[in-house]
């Protein structure tokens, strides 16, 4: 395992270690946790915001391809 130097607020540094004591963890495992955390989130997010890009990227092809099926629905012999 690696380790780095963190410098916190004091605030921080003692909510972290009050909330840590609650769950039973050392602060290490508080902050580890909230990383991985924060990692999760931030790769979801990224995940939503490629969807949405490429969303809005085959919109328009979409809907030229429902407008053909849309077509053929309405006459079948054309």
């Amino acid at each position: 395992m690696r380790s780095i130097a963190l410098k916190l607020p004091e605030d921080l540094m003692e909510e972290s270690g009050r909330l840590a004591g609650t769950l039973h963890v050392s602060r290490a495992e508080y902050i580890r946790i909230a990383i991985r955390r924060m990692n999760h989130s931030t790769e979801a997010r990224i995940r939503a915001e490629r969807l949405a890009e490429v969303s809005r990227r085959v919109r328009d092809e979409s809907m030229i391809v429902n407008a053909a099926f849309a077509a053929i629905e309405r006459d079948p012999d054309a």
